[in-house]
C-alpha cells in the first residue's frame, strides 16, 4: 500500500512541475511526449501495460486515441471521479494530450496476465454472443471481434482482469462519460460470475 502510494504521489509532482510549464505548448516535441510518457508509466506499469498494486490501474497501451482524449478530458471537467488523474490531465495541452493518447496507441505490450482460466472459455462466449435473455449485447458489436476498439469505444484486449472486474461491478459509481449510458444496463445484467469470466478472456486478448 505504501509502495503505490508513492508512485502515485511521484507522479502527481512530475506531471505537475514538467506539465505546467509545457501546457500552452501547441506542438510538443517527440521529446517532450516520451518524457510525459515516462511518467505515465509510473502509474500505468511498464509500457503502460497496467499495475497490480493497492487497487488495479488499467492497461494504456493499444488504446484507441479518441478514448484517450475522451477519458482524460472526462477527468479534466470532473465528469469521471479522481482526484489524480485531474492533477495529471488538466496540466496537459490539447496537443500534448493527442501526443500521449497517439503514443499510448502505439505500444504492444504482452498482457499482463494471472487470470483464472477456468471461466475464459464462457467469456469468451459472452464477449462473442453477448446474453439474449438478459438483454445483454455481444461486446464485440462495438469493442471488435479482436476486443482492440473502435474509436470512442476502447480496447479490452489484454486489460487487467481485477480492472475489468471492478469497472464492471462498480460502473454506475464512477463512470461519466457518454458511453457510460450504454455499458450501464449491460453492467447491471451481468452476474459476478459473468463479469469474472469475461474479465478473465480479455486479460488473455492480445
Amino acid at each position: 500500500m505504501k509502495s503505490i502510494g508513492l508512485r502515485l504521489v511521484f507522479a502527481i509532482l512530475a506531471a505537475c512541475a514538467a506539465g505546467g510549464a509545457r501546457a500552452n505548448e501547441a506542438d510538443p516535441s517527440s521529446k517532450d511526449v516520451q518524457a510525459k510518457l515516462q511518467y505515465c508509466n509510473v502509474c500505468h506499469g511498464v509500457s503502460a501495460q497496467g499495475f497490480l498494486g493497492y487497487y488495479p490501474i488499467p492497461r494504456l497501451a493499444g488504446q484507441q486515441v479518441a478514448y484517450i482524449e475522451n477519458q482524460l478530458k472526462g477527468f479534466v471537467e470532473q465528469k469521471r471521479t479522481s482526484n489524480i488523474m485531474f492533477n495529471v490531465g488538466h496540466v496537459l495541452s490539447p496537443a500534448m494530450i493527442t501526443g500521449l493518447a497517439t503514443r499510448l496507441h502505439d505500444l504492444n505490450a504482452k498482457p499482463l496476465g494471472g487470470a483464472p482460466k477456468e471461466p475464459v472459455a464462457q467469456g469468451k462466449k459472452i464477449y462473442e454472443e453477448g446474453i439474449p435473455g438478459a438483454n445483454v449485447l455481444a461486446c464485440a458489436s462495438c469493442h471488435g471481434q479482436d476486443a482492440k476498439g473502435n474509436g470512442q469505444f476502447p480496447r479490452l484486449a489484454g486489460q487487467l482482469y481485477a480492472y475489468v472486474s471492478l469497472q464492471l461491478t462498480n460502473w454506475s459509481k464512477e463512470r461519466g462519460e457518454t458511453l457510460s449510458n450504454v455499458m450501464a444496463p449491460i453492467a447491471r445484467n451481468l452476474s459476478d460470475e459473468q463479469i469474472k469470466a469475461v474479465a478473465a478472456y480479455l486479460s488473455y486478448l492480445e
